[in-house]
Parts: structure tokens; sequence; C-alpha cells
């Protein structure tokens, strides 16, 4: 772990270089504790697949006396108190069909897959979350099986409609809003993923794990999806 200054009241904490499992297990354990035991003094924590960013408020303490707590909260002893060994697994239905899925056959051909293999080997994979960004709720999900994976469209599509489920690379998404965006589109959920009216925001949280359930087009219809917007 290092910590570097990013500004007067702003630190970057690291743990490492390569995204996983192991170092993304380290980001939640250590922004748990960091909220636990540092409430007082954060005021904004934001991990990522492997740092975190910690604000804090500066009338309260200075950078010097910040890194001290920072580097204390994430060395000590977790007490399981804040559960940070125990991943939220989320479950999302997915309808996998051409009328949603865009990019659907693509994926298929470069993989050299028929539908229902693309479909099962996405779907039976836990994927964690590794970071949220790109737009709020855009949740950052590894890792998709190489067997299917394939890189972004070269020319991103203006809009791709809210509960896209994506891949790009080895990494897979879902679209919380429609937006523009070049990853490889396979799937809707009806699932919101994010709630304006809630306190947490988005539906997933880096730490999280997420499982993708096959769905019929009934039964997506019924769920609330929606097939008509572009």
């Amino acid at each position: 772990m290092r910590i570097e200054s990013v500004n007067e009241n702003t630190c970057m904490v690291y743990f490492g270089d390569q995204i996983g499992a192991e170092t993304a297990g380290l980001v939640k354990r250590a922004t748990d504790r960091l909220r636990r035991d540092m409430s007082d003094l954060i005021v904004d924590l934001v991990p990522s697949y492997t740092s975190i960013l910690v604000t804090w408020d500066l009338e309260q303490a200075d950078r010097f006396a910040i890194v001290r707590r920072v580097r204390a909260a994430i060395d000590s002893e977790d007490d399981g108190s804040t559960g940070g060994d125990s991943a939220r697994i989320v479950e999302l239905p997915v309808y996998y069909d051409p009328e949603v899925g865009l990019d659907l056959e693509d994926v298929c051909e470069h993989a050299g897959l028929s539908r229902d293999e693309v479909v099962r080997i996405h779907s039976e994979q836990l994927y964690q979350v590794y970071a949220i960004g790109f737009a709020p709720g855009f949740a950052y999900l590894g890792s998709t099986d190489e067997r299917i994976a394939i890189p972004r469209k070269s020319t991103p599509r203006l809009k791709v409609p809210t509960g896209s489920v994506g891949i790009a690379g080895t990494q897979t998404a879902i679209y919380p809003s429609c937006t523009p965006g070049g990853w490889q589109i396979i799937g809707r959920t009806p699932q919101k993923m994010v709630d304006w009216d809630s306190d947490s925001l988005a539906l997933v949280q880096v730490g999280d794990q997420v499982r993708f359930r096959a769905i019929s087009r009934d039964e997506f219809l019924e769920l609330g999806g929606n097939l008509d917007e572009l």
C-alpha cells in the first residue's frame, strides 16, 4: 500500500497495479474500515480498481494527520463489524436476444459460438464490481470469460438504451441510462440500476458481486422492460 497526495485535502491510496479479485478485496476492506474509523473526518471516498480516493475536511485535520489515520485504519484488525470479507451478490435478469442485444450476433461470430453458448457463458459467471464511473451507476464488472471477450466497437453509438448489458474486452457493464457508448451490447435488463431517491443512488457498489439470469421476452416485459428505447 502507498499513499500519494492529490491536493491539500485529497490523497490516493494504492493497493497494487494489477486488476483482480485479490486487489478488489483489499480495496473493499480498506474502504469499509475508513468509513468505520474516519467518518468524522472524511468527506468522500471513491474506491476503484486498485485504489481509493480519499477527501477529508481540511478544517478538521491536515494532510500528515490524515495519512497517519488512514494507515492506522487500514492496518487495523478487522473485527467483522463492517462485513468487509463478505460480498453482497446482486442477481440481474437479462433478456439476451438480438431484439435488444444489438451486437449479440457479432459477439457470437467473433467467438465462434452459438447464441445459446454465449448466453450460457456470460450468465454463469460471478462478476466482481471493480469500479463505478463514466455515468452514475455505471458499474465495471470483471472478469468476462475469455471465450466471449471482444474489443469495444471502433465507432461508439450515440445512444445506448437504458439497461443494455455490454462487453468490452474482459469486462462487462450495464448502462444505467441512455448514453453514448462503445461496448458490444448482448442483452438488456429491466432492473433499474440507479434510484435517485435512495441514499446509495446506485443498485450495486464497489465490492459487490453480480450474477446475470437469462429471462424470456415475456418476463422482460412483465418486469417493466422497455423494447422501444433506441
